[in-house]
């Protein structure tokens, strides 16, 4: 069980991101145990014939199917929209002895394999060498992906930064994870391993994978604490085609079919090009639909860096949510 006991101050230190480089990690796990990550089939599926010609060795030694990912692979991010290229200088800093020592340390004390042992023999060198794969698995296998992926987790951080602000940190954690809870001022998660520790001002960084589903991951001091968890909404990423999510013949008769459809989709944050992607239509339409719900206090934009993610307001959920209901 590992358990995080906060200060007052530290819930004010709750912070959210996402890391490009934490999902291309988390990915090889799921290309190495894809009947543990059923849900990714479509994304595996779609990945295998990019993957021809990469020698994948090294990475698949680094990552495990299960067990210990050594911790240098994934930093914690260190602003809220990272960058992929400024994550692996990250990674390429790492002094050599931490590199040779995560390599070899295993979660029940038992011997290193024999890939990982000469791996940590040449600590610079095996460094380069993930550096260079996890680039050009990530042009291979995530990267055509992105923008669907970064619309999920933009979406979870916008969704969950707004109830820590609503509901304070209670309000976060209640619907996290099954393997999460929170009782009294200590956060506790489900693991095969023990650690109990205060966060001593440090704060506590949440960070949403997809590729993590169905688990959850933390990382402890000396590292910055950090958990990282499935996103809602994470089941409808591989979802593609003009019949998904279609809404109840009662809100399309008052809305109209396509819009209907929109808000159905807004159960989870997304950009204009991941709705027209999902929905079979052109990005222009699904703007023109966007405006006349935004006009009608159904949806909000918010936004991100240069992106504009949409949402549905309370209003936009309570209309949903009553179609769907109708429905049943």
């Amino acid at each position: 069980m590992i358990e995080f006991v906060f200060a007052p101050d530290d819930a004010a230190r709750v912070r959210f991101a996402f890391s490009p480089l934490w999902e291309l990690v988390r990915s090889l796990r799921v290309l190495t145990d894809p009947s543990g990550h059923a849900l990714h089939l479509p994304w595996v599926h779609g990945v295998r014939p990019r993957l021809r010609g990469l020698d994948m060795g090294p990475l698949l030694a680094a990552v495990p199917s299960w067990g210990y990912i050594p911790d240098f692979l994934t930093p914690p991010p260190d602003t809220p929209l990272p960058d992929l290229d400024a994550e692996l200088e990250v990674v390429r800093s790492t002094p050599p002895e931490v590199v040779a020592a995560e390599l070899l340390w295993t979660e029940r004390g038992g011997r290193a394999g024999p890939e990982r042992l000469a791996m940590a023999a040449e600590p610079e060198r095996t460094l380069e060498t993930l550096a260079g794969l996890l680039e050009r698995y990530w042009a291979a296998a995530v990267e055509p992906y992105w923008p669907r992926l970064r619309d999920l987790l933009e979406g979870d951080v916008l969704r969950r930064t707004r109830a820590l602000a609503a509901h304070g940190t209670a309000g976060v954690f209640g619907d996290l994870h099954q393997d999460v809870s929170w009782r009294a001022g200590t956060l506790m998660i489900d693991r095969r391993w023990d650690f109990r520790g205060e966060l001593l001002g440090r704060g506590l960084l949440l960070v949403p994978s997809a590729f993590v589903w169905p688990n959850v991951s933390v990382m402890v001091p000396p590292y910055q604490p950090m958990l990282s968890y499935p996103p809602t909404g994470v089941a409808t990423l591989w979802e593609t085609g003009r019949d998904q999510g279609g809404g109840p013949r009662a809100l399309a008769a008052l809305i109209g079919r396509r819009r209907a459809e929109l808000l159905t989709a807004l159960a989870t944050p997304a950009s204009t090009t991941e709705l027209a992607a999902r929905m079979g239509v052109t990005a222009g339409a699904v703007s023109q639909h966007l405006g006349v719900l935004r006009a009608c206090g159904l949806v909000t934009g918010h936004r991100l860096g240069r992106r504009v993610l949409y949402a549905r307001t309370p209003t936009g959920d309570t209309l949903a949510d009553s179609a769907g209901r109708t429905a049943l």
